[in-house]
């Protein structure tokens, strides 16, 4: 006779296992005292349990079995169709698992093999296309910028230097347009695992977010006649929306990704490039408040957090700073980082809260003339990551999505 523990622990189970086959009457230990004794009957009955669970039965299905061999003892029950048929239903069934896995194991290996033999395509020249250089202006005096020293590749360039009759120097680093210096970061970021590593350590829910706030701004942009348009995309980044939009682009259109960033830039245009597709991408390195193009010449300005991260370290709200650069008749799809609350610990400085608040939001648009298509807002979000330490514990944000016209 041994007690719970020592039975638990000569069959290498755990109490709480034992209990609940206690529970499912498939073991019934003798109770003294308030203690449970466990005989070789209970043995037995457990060595059953382990046999018919590597047959793959279910606790469900075993407790069936048992019913059959403690009821029909010393009668011919295991002669009995629907006895037998327990077996044999769970034979076949096993069958028709290995059957499935077979299957799925031979489709995972056509996968693996076309992985492994993906040739790389022949990658796309990317740089300052020679035919956008009249839409590019001096900052300093609005005067026309001129390409001097240019290295050329199919009608690209990949370096030089823009200069205009003031003085003003612009400089195209591997078909980047640079303005000023490029934004100095403590240590290379390993792009490479970048996006796998961000998907890791992100909040779920938060990336679920981000994943419907895509899908949607996508729909919303391919719907829009996009022929012979000039695109804006304020903070390109890692390029989470350009990539996924990159295929949809008309080849007569013009998109311009603004980063202060040069590795991200850098990053952004090698995969592109990878990809052998051909599409016009004007790659700049700048403030957003120092980007060298054109009054009114934006049809489409595309703000997805460009304005809330500009909002993190200012006042103003972005896109009234870069009003002179749209086009009197224009198109915006932005979102906008808003919290429903803000904690006294919070990360937002008082004096840029405004920006963060729907309400503000909202009537900045107004502000700037943008009449409503289309408006989404998010569910909220409590928890974010390594990445995105924005908000402290306690408040919750939410993104107010919006596609409007003027």
């Amino acid at each position: 006779m041994m007690r719970i523990g020592k039975f638990a622990k000569t069959n290498k189970l755990t109490i709480d296992t034992i209990r609940h086959y206690m529970d499912l009457g498939l073991i019934v230990p003798e109770k003294k005292g308030g203690q449970y004794f466990f005989d070789e009957h209970c043995q037995n009955d457990l060595e059953h349990i382990l046999s018919f669970k590597d047959m793959g039965f279910s606790l469900s299905e075993i407790k069936k079995i048992f019913y059959y061999k403690k009821f029909g003892k010393l009668t011919e029950y295991e002669k009995n169709i629907y006895y037998q048929s327990l077996f044999k239903n769970k034979y076949d069934s096993i069958n028709q698992e290995i059957k499935d896995l077979v299957e799925k194991r031979e489709k995972l290996k056509e996968t693996l093999e076309e992985l492994s033999s993906k040739s790389e395509p022949s990658n796309s020249v990317m740089g300052v296309d020679l035919k956008i250089l009249d839409i590019l202006k001096c900052l300093k005096c609005s005067g026309k910028l001129i390409l001097q020293n240019g290295t050329i590749n199919q009608n690209q360039v990949i370096n030089g230097k823009l200069t205009c009759n003031c003085g003003e120097e612009y400089l195209i680093e591997s078909g980047i347009l640079i303005v000023g210096e490029p934004y100095k970061i403590s240590a290379e970021l390993p792009l490479e695992n970048f996006i796998l590593d961000y998907i890791n350590i992100t909040d779920s829910a938060y990336l679920e977010n981000i994943h419907k706030l895509g899908e949607w701004s996508k729909k919303k942009l391919v719907q829009l006649d996009l022929s012979n348009k000039v695109l804006l995309e304020l903070g390109s980044g890692v390029g989470f929306f350009l990539r996924n939009v990159y295929q949809e682009l008309p080849d007569d259109c013009l998109y311009i990704a603004v980063d202060r960033n040069m590795q991200l830039h850098r990053f952004l245009k090698s995969v592109l490039e990878k990809t052998g597709i051909k599409k016009n991408i004007l790659f700049i390195c700048s403030d957003f408040l120092n980007t060298p193009i054109l009054d009114y010449s934006v049809d489409i300005v595309i703000d997805l957090s460009g304005t809330s991260n500009y909002s993190l370290e200012h006042e103003e709200f972005l896109l009234h700073e870069l009003d002179s650069v749209f086009k009197p008749e224009c198109y915006l799809l932005g979102s906008f980082i808003a919290f429903k609350n803000f904690s006294y610990k919070s990360k937002i400085e008082a004096k840029f809260r405004d920006n963060f608040k729907v309400e503000k939001i909202k009537d900045n648009l107004n502000r700037l003339k943008f009449s409503i298509l289309d408006e989404i807002i998010s569910d909220y979000i409590e928890n974010g990551g390594k990445y995105e330490n924005y908000f402290v514990q306690g408040e919750k944000i939410y993104t107010y999505s919006f596609l409007g016209k003027r």
